[in-house]
């Protein structure tokens, strides 16, 4: 029994594919983005938003994406998903996104395409904008040091670039390898669990737009999903989605205690959820090809470069944007 024919529904409202149509704009959401977008339009240069596993960061990422106007900004989604990625390999992917063509394999000269195409950017009247998601698997105190040294390009009174990261709690002790780059976090945001008028405004909201009755779950059930899924929109989604399915199954107009009950169980929830952390295991002696998922059409991966010089590492204050570009364009050729 297919459960949308079922229930009468358009489609599936409970995927946990990041789908905007079913974005839900839940006040610590809408507090979240007013933050976060305050320190994009005034280039306050880096702002964190951390939440729990199934917190809801990945949409909420796209939704940001999404609200930003092509015409006022320059922006990119990377989506980062192995912590064994380089510093360099890191830079030449935010380079591309943001539109250097053909970035150098040679660091310092990739530093001075980035400088001008940042200054292009500006001087077009837009804003550079990079948004990283699961920003948790930056791990090492050179990735850290490499965001600071980007943002560091900057002209007198204003920054070129923001970054936004979007990750697991374990970002805070990330940043602290480079106190610093931790210094220049404009704003930090948290997002917890739904409560429990959250999850049923949350489940009928996606019901609607399914094109299904909010009914369908009593409100048994929906507190029963709550408890099972602690408030985690991704758990919501897992256990309404397989709800739907059994319900259709044994042909239940109304999805009840027990089916919730049932297919929790089988998931192997016992209503009390506690998030636990995936580590990704890696051999460090072997080349990594970190997927990046990217929200607008990139240019052909660079090649692998092993300069590992930091430039910009130590660079801080006001300085001329022309002597910059000397001083990276002097110290490449020698």
């Amino acid at each position: 029994m297919n459960p949308l024919n079922f229930y009468h529904l358009e489609q599936e409202p409970f995927s946990n594919a990041p789908v905007s149509r079913f974005y839900y704009d839940s006040h610590q959401n809408q507090m979240a983005l007013v933050r976060v977008e305050r320190v994009i339009k005034e280039m306050k240069g880096l702002a964190v938003l951390i939440g729990e596993i199934g917190a809801g960061k990945t949409t909420l990422a796209r939704k940001l994406l999404d609200s930003l106007p092509e015409e006022e900004y320059e922006a990119a989604l990377l989506v980062i998903i192995h912590s064994g990625i380089t510093a360099d390999w890191l830079l030449r992917r935010i380079a591309q996104q943001l539109g250097v063509e053909d970035p150098s394999p040679e660091k310092l000269r990739l530093l001075n395409q980035l400088y001008r195409r940042l200054l292009e950017i500006h001087e077009s009247g837009r804003k550079a904008v990079v948004l990283i998601d699961e920003a948790q698997m930056l791990q090492t105190r050179e990735i850290m040091e490499e965001f600071r040294g980007v943002l560091n390009l900057e002209i007198p009174e204003k920054k070129l670039i923001t970054f936004v990261f979007f990750g697991l709690p374990d970002i805070e002790k990330n940043l602290k390898l480079d106190p610093p780059l931790l210094q220049r976090v404009a704003v930090k945001c948290r997002l917890n669990p739904l409560t429990e008028e959250s999850t049923r405004e949350y489940i009928h909201h996606r019901i609607r737009l399914a094109g299904g009755n909010k009914d369908i779950f009593d409100l048994d059930a929906i507190s029963s999903i709550y408890r099972f899924s602690q408030g985690s929109p991704r758990l919501i989604n897992t256990i309404a989605d397989n709800a739907l399915f059994e319900g259709a199954l044994v042909q239940a107009k109304t999805i009840n205690v027990d089916i919730i009950e049932r297919v929790s169980k089988d998931l192997g929830l016992d209503g009390a959820y506690d998030p636990i952390e995936i580590s990704i295991s890696h051999d460090l002696n072997t080349q990594i090809e970190a997927q990046v998922q990217v929200a607008k059409p990139s240019a052909e991966r660079a090649k692998e470069v092993t300069d590992e010089h930091n430039y910009l590492r130590d660079l801080d204050g006001d300085f001329d944007p022309e002597q910059m570009i000397d001083d990276i364009e002097d110290t490449s050729i020698k």
